[in-house]
């Protein structure tokens, strides 16, 4: 137990994290309950890797001129002297994952599904913390234009059922290597005129990342891309064709979207398509979902020429959404079972709960010495199903008194009987009728 000294210093958690309590991780099973059947009826299994990994998988992965890596990440020495980072995003692990376990010598495509916490040192805000949850996919292994429409389906779909139907899709292609070069030099000689004008981040990217100044937020910089070709104009036929064939399947599968010619997403590992699905109503981070194409990624990580794509949501931006629209699960918490003691019946109530959810009974009881009454408020509190009333007289006849909540109706059942009674109910879902 701790002394009353340190309450002080443990009262809060630490800025940019936050406390998921019961009534709120509800909301977060459910969602987690969709997902997983989602991406099971999309053929994805399900992949857990370390909240931790060496530094250079990320430096080499994201890019060490993207922000994430230069101002974001959290980096430690170990007590052996080697650098590790806190996570900050899930595509690199998986790609780790799918080398150390050559992943790659089984039948292609390998399609993976993850969902866990990431860091980074950001400002907080709302929407956005320094440890906060993602879920997403990668399929890993394969060209095919169709799976880059499914990368883009799969959270449409997990917004469909949750009943978030003005979402938009936001989908651009930033070539290969090869053709983005000349955009990016076209970037660089147009701008270069005018980069005292753009803003920190930008003059220093001009020369690292110019396609990242596309993505800039700022009101001045924003004015100096005005007129900018697109790079969709210096796309290579390869490039071009597969980006038509993205937009057909989306058209296929009568999923709208618009195309953004400023969308280039955070990380240097893209290729070809990139998008972001948004929610316009949660204002200036408005995205709920983004991904893409990364083709070289697999290859800069040390491993063979892989092709392969795959999206990232943010679990906290998802649920501020669902907060805007003033979501609700569909069901309310419930329990099958409330076991309410009158007089000495202690030992007989405890022993008929364990047995109950030994056999697979959701089951509560009384941890106090309260008055039936306060114990029925408890079991409507609990939304329970049914409640057992124990008495000494009834436990003397080896009965209990069965009360069925909704319709108020009750009876006799004898204890040796209880469960195979309750079982019944519960799996006909016997509802009653008020008398």
């Amino acid at each position: 137990m701790l002394g009353r000294g340190c309450v002080g210093l443990l009262a809060k958690t630490p800025r940019g994290t936050e406390d998921v309590l019961p009534k709120e991780s509800r909301i977060w099973q459910h969602i987690e309950g969709q997902l997983a059947q989602i991406f099971s009826l999309f053929g994805y299994k399900e992949i857990r890797t370390p909240i931790f990994e060496e530094t250079e998988l990320f430096q080499r992965g994201i890019g060490e001129a993207t922000d994430i890596v230069e101002k974001e990440m959290y980096t430690f020495t170990d007590r052996a002297g080697r650098s590790l980072t806190l996570r900050p995003e899930g595509t690199a692990p998986v790609v780790r994952a799918y080398l150390q376990h050559k992943l790659y010598g089984e039948p292609q495509p390998i399609k993976l599904w993850y969902v866990g916490p990431m860091f980074r040192y950001e400002r907080p805000q709302a929407g956005r913390s320094r440890q906060f949850h993602q879920y997403g996919a990668e399929a890993l292994g394969t060209q095919d234009p169709a799976t880059d429409a499914e990368m883009i389906a799969i959270p449409v779909e997990l917004f469909r059922r949750l009943g978030l139907d003005t979402v938009q899709v936001e989908i651009n292609s930033i070539g290969c290597p090869q053709c983005r070069g000349g955009y990016q030099e076209y970037l660089i000689e147009t701008l270069k005129p005018k980069a005292d004008q753009l803003c920190g981040d930008c003059q220093r990217r001009l020369q690292k990342n110019p396609l990242r100044i596309l993505d800039c937020k700022n009101a001045v910089c924003n004015s100096i891309k005005t007129g900018l070709k697109s790079i969709l104009d210096f796309l290579c036929p390869e490039c071009s064709d597969h980006f038509e064939s993205v937009q057909g399947y989306l058209d296929l599968l009568q999923i709208p979207y618009v195309i953004n010619h400023n969308l280039v997403r955070g990380f240097d590992y893209y290729t070809k398509t990139v998008f972001e699905i948004t929610y316009s109503e949660l204002g200036a981070q408005s995205a709920i979902a983004g991904g893409g194409r990364y083709d070289g990624l697999v290859e800069e990580c040390g491993g063979p020429s892989v092709p392969a794509v795959g999206f990232a949501a943010g679990m906290e931006r998802l649920l501020l959404t669902l907060e805007h629209r003033g979501w609700e699960p569909p069901t309310k918490e419930t329990i099958d079972v409330f076991i309410a003691g009158v007089g000495e019946t202690r030992s007989a109530v405890v022993e008929l709960a364990f047995c109950l959810r030994r056999a697979g009974l959701a089951a509560e009881m009384d941890y106090g010495d309260r008055s039936l009454r306060a114990q029925m408020k408890t079991a409507n509190r609990l939304n329970a199903a049914w409640t057992i009333i124990v008495g000494e007289d009834e436990l003397r006849d080896n009965k209990a008194v069965v009360r069925h909540m909704a319709s108020g109706r009750q009876e006799e059942v004898a204890i040796a009987k209880l469960e195979g009674w309750l079982r019944e109910q519960v799996r006909t879902g016997c509802r009653g009728t008020k008398e």
